[in-house]
C-alpha cells in the first residue's frame, strides 16, 4: 500500500481514477481518496459526489467491483473475539500480531481494511463524528444503503452466526465451564437451542434468498430467549466464582464465550428490518461495526483489563474476608489488637539479632539471600500461626474490605461521613499495631543482644552499628525508596494469599483432603475433617508470609550481586535496628543521629502502610470497576471528617456512627460466608 501525504486533495484524486470507467483492483484508489476526504470538509465531499454524477457512477461501479464476492465473515467471527483459551498465549500473539501483522488472504474484506486505512481506529472515529444525515446521504450516493438485504450479504450475516454458535457450544459443554454453572443442569442446554434455532434460520434463506425478519418473527424471538439465557449461563457461572473459585483458562473461556454470544446478537439484530428506515440504518451499523471490530483485534490493554479483572476480584473478595479481622470498633478489641501486634513485635525483635548473626557468617551471596529469607520467612509464619500481628500485612487485606463494603449495593456510596467513619476505625487500628510491633521489637532486640553481650562477653552489635544507624538516615541512604519496596512485597503477599485462597476453593483441595481414602486410612475420618479445616483457614496465610518472608531476605544479596542499592525497610525491624545500633555505640550517639533514626522509623512506617495500601486500593477498585472520580466526594468527607475528630484516627473514641459501620462490617463478612 502506498502512503500519501496530508494534503492529498480528494477532488484531484476522484478525477484522477474515476473521470473514466476504472476495473482495476487496486486498492490504492481507495486509500488516497481516503486519507483526501479526511483531510476536507465532508460537506463539499458530499457536494462534489452530487455535481458529478458521472465520476459518482465510476466511483460505485469500481467499489462494486472490488468488493464483489469478497467474504467478510472473518471480521464478523475472528474481529475482537479472544482466539486463544489461555491469557499468555493471547497475549502473545496480540503483541507479535502489532510487530509484525499476520498474512491475511487478499481475497477477503479484513484484507482490504488493512491495506485501506493505516489507521483504522481514528478513520473510524472520524466517520463516528460526522452528522448521521451525511453518513446517510454518502451511502444513498454510492448505492449502498440497501446492500443489508442482498442475498450474499445476508448468507455472510447467517454464516457467520452459525460459526459462532458451533464454536461456543464446543467451549460451553466443556466439563469445567459445566461445573461452574450446575444450575443449568436440570434444564436444556441454551447453547444448543440457539445452535438449531441458527441451522433452521439458514436453512430457511437457502429455500428464500431474499427472507426478511422482523422483530415479530417467531424465529427472532426464540433466537432472542435463547441469547439471553447464554448470557445468564456466562452471568451464573462469573458469580459462581466467588463459591468454586476459577482458574485463569476457565475465565478466559468465558469471557471468549461471553464474546461471541453478544457477537451474535449484534449480527441477527441487523437482520431485523420492521421499517423502510430500517434497510439503511442497519446498512451503516454493519459497515461500522465491521471497521471497530477489525480496529480493536490487537488492543492489549482490553485484554488485560478483561482477563484480569475476575481474578484481582476473586482476590479481593478472599483477602477482604480476613481484612475483617483487622479492624477494630471497640476499647477492647482496640486493647487486643495492641496484644497481637505486641506479639508480633517480640518475634521480630529477636529476628534482627539473628539477621545480624547471620551477616557474620562468612559465604556467597546466595546463602546469605537463603539465611536472610528463611530467616524472615519462618519468622512470619509463626508470627502468623500464633495468632499475632505484623502491622504492615494490614493494609493489603484491609484495603479490600473497605472497597467491597464501599461498592456493595446499598451501602454509604451516598453518605461519606459513615464511610469516613470507618475509615477512622482502620487507621486506629493501623495505628495500635504500629505501636505494639515498635514498643516492643525495640526492647526485645535491646535485650537480646545485651543477653549475647554477657554471654559471650562481647559486643556483636558493634561492626554492625555504623551501617545500621546509616541506614535510618534518609539522607545518607535510600531508606525511603527501600521502605516503598517493602510496601511492594506486602501488596504482593496479599495477592498470593487471595490467589491461594481461590486456587484452593477451585481445586476443592479442602474437600478433597477431607475425603481422601489414605488419610482416613492411617488416620481416621476426625483427623481428615479436622486438617481440611485447617488447610482451608491458614494455608493461604502460610504461604503469603513464607513468601514475604523469602521477598525481604532476598533482595538485598540480590541488589549487590546485580550491582544495585536494592534492600528493603520495614518499620518493625527498623526499630529492632535502631535499639542494634544503639548498643553497638554503648548508646553514645549525637542528638541529630538519634532525633534523625527515631523520625525515619516513623517515615519507614508511613510509606510502608501508604505503598501497600495504595496499591492494594487500586487493585480492589479496579476488580469492582469503580470509577475513582465517583468517589471522590467520599475523599473529601474523609478530609473533613478528620479535621473535625483528628483523635478518632488514633483511640477508639466512642460515637453514634459505631452501630451502622459494625453492621456493614458484618454484611460484608455474611456475604463471604453465604458464597462458601
Amino acid at each position: 500500500m502506498k502512503f500519501f501525504n496530508a494534503g492529498t486533495n480528494f477532488e484531484s484524486v476522484l478525477k484522477k481514477y474515476f473521470s473514466f470507467k476504472n476495473e482495476t483492483l487496486s486498492l490504492d484508489p481507495l486509500a488516497e481518496l481516503l486519507e483526501g476526504i479526511k483531510n476536507a470538509d465532508f460537506k463539499n465531499v458530499l457536494r462534489f459526489l452530487r455535481e458529478n454524477p458521472e465520476i459518482t457512477d465510476h466511483f460505485k461501479e469500481y467499489l462494486h467491483h472490488i468488493f464483489e464476492e469478497k467474504p467478510f465473515n472473518l471480521s464478523l467471527t475472528e474481529a475482537n473475539i479472544l482466539s486463544e483459551n489461555a491469557f499468555i498465549p493471547e497475549l502473545k500473539k496480540r503483541i507479535l500480531n502489532k510487530i509484525l501483522p499476520p498474512v491475511v488472504n487478499e481475497n477477503t474484506v479484513w484484507y482490504m481494511i488493512d491495506n485501506v486505512s493505516v489507521t483504522p481506529r481514528r478513520d473510524l472515529k472520524y466517520f463516528h463524528n460526522l452528522p448521521e444525515e451525511e453518513i446517510s446521504e454518502l451511502f444513498r450516493l454510492l448505492g449502498i444503503h440497501d446492500f443489508i438485504t442482498r442475498p450474499g450479504v445476508k448468507k455472510e450475516m447467517l454464516f457467520s452466526m452459525n460459526i459462532l454458535s458451533w464454536r461456543v457450544t464446543g467451549s460451553a459443554m466443556e466439563v469445567e465451564v459445566v461445573r461452574m454453572a450446575p444450575q443449568y443442569k436440570n434444564f436444556d442446554n441454551p447453547f444448543l437451542a440457539l445452535q438449531n434455532e441458527l441451522e433452521g434460520l439458514a436453512e430457511e434463506l437457502e429455500e428464500n434468498p431474499y427472507l426478511q425478519l422482523h422483530s415479530r418473527d417467531s424465529r427472532y424471538k426464540q433466537i432472542k430467549i435463547y441469547i439471553g439465557q447464554c448470557l445468564e449461563f456466562v452471568n451464573i457461572s462469573f458469580k459462581n466464582s466467588a463459591r468454586y473459585g476459577i482458574s485463569g483458562k476457565i475465565n478466559q473461556s468465558l469471557i471468549k464465550i461471553r464474546q461471541q454470544i453478544q457477537r451474535i446478537y449484534e449480527i441477527v439484530q441487523l437482520l431485523v428490518i420492521d421499517k423502510e428506515e430500517d434497510i439503511l440504518i442497519n446498512s451503516k451499523m454493519l459497515v461500522f461495526n465491521v471497521l471497530r471490530y477489525k480496529s480493536h483485534k490487537n488492543n492489549i490493554s482490553d485484554l488485560i483489563n478483561d482477563s484480569t479483572r475476575l481474578i484481582s476480584h476473586l482476590i479481593t473478595n478472599h483477602t477482604a474476608e480476613t481484612g475483617t479481622h483487622y479492624i477494630t470498633s471497640t476499647r477492647k478489641e482496640y486493647m487486643r489488637m495492641f496484644y497481637k501486634a505486641s506479639g508480633g513485635g517480640i518475634i521480630v525483635g529477636a529476628l534482627c539479632v539473628l539477621k545480624m548473626l547471620y551477616g557474620y557468617i562468612p559465604g556467597s551471596d546466595f546463602s546469605h539471600a537463603f539465611l536472610y529469607s528463611m530467616n524472615y520467612a519462618m519468622g512470619f509464619v509463626m508470627i502468623y500461626l500464633m495468632g499475632f500481628t505484623l502491622a504492615t500485612k494490614q493494609p493489603a487485606m484491609t484495603a479490600a474490605t473497605m472497597t467491597k463494603v464501599l461498592s456493595e449495593e446499598g451501602n454509604i456510596k451516598s453518605n461519606s461521613t459513615e464511610f469516613a467513619h470507618l475509615v477512622s476505625k482502620l487507621f486506629r487500628s493501623q495505628f495500635i499495631a504500629f505501636v505494639g510491633n515498635v514498643l516492643l521489637s525495640f526492647p526485645i532486640a535491646l535485650l537480646i543482644i545485651y543477653g549475647l553481650d554477657v554471654f559471650f562477653s562481647q559486643n556483636l552489635a558493634v561492626e554492625r552499628s555504623d551501617k545500621l544507624l546509616k541506614d535510618l538516615d534518609p539522607f545518607k541512604s535510600k531508606a525511603i525508596l527501600h521502605a516503598c519496596i517493602a510496601g511492594f512485597y506486602l501488596f504482593i503477599s496479599g495477592i498470593i494469599s487471595g490467589n491461594i485462597g481461590n486456587n484452593s476453593v477451585f481445586y476443592q483441595i479442602p474437600e478433597r483432603i477431607s475425603k481422601n481414602l489414605s488419610i482416613r486410612r492411617f488416620f481416621g475420618v476426625k483427623f481428615a475433617k479436622n486438617l481440611s479445616k485447617y488447610y482451608a483457614k491458614n494455608w493461604p496465610g502460610i504461604v503469603s508470609n513464607f513468601w514475604f518472608g523469602v521477598f525481604l531476605g532476598a533482595t538485598a544479596p540480590i541488589g549487590l550481586f546485580l550491582g544495585l542499592d536494592l534492600d528493603i525497610r520495614h518499620i518493625t525491624f527498623a526499630a529492632g535496628n535502631f535499639a542494634l545500633g544503639l548498643y553497638g555505640k554503648d548508646f553514645s550517639i549525637d542528638s541529630y543521629t538519634f532525633c534523625i533514626s527515631l523520625v525515619t522509623v516513623c517515615l519507614i512506617g508511613f510509606f510502608n502502610f501508604l505503598v501497600s495500601f495504595s496499591l492494594s486500593m487500586f487493585l480492589a477498585f479496579r476488580s469492582r470497576k469503580m470509577n475513582l472520580g465517583q468517589v471522590s466526594e467520599i475523599y473529601k468527607g474523609i478530609f473533613r471528617y478528620f479535621i473535625k475528630n483528628p483523635m478518632k484516627f488514633f483511640f477508639p473514641l466512642r460515637s453514634g456512627l459505631d452501630q451502622k459501620t459494625d453492621e456493614l462490617m458484618s454484611s460484608t463478612v455474611a456475604t463471604k460466608s453465604e458464597d462458601h
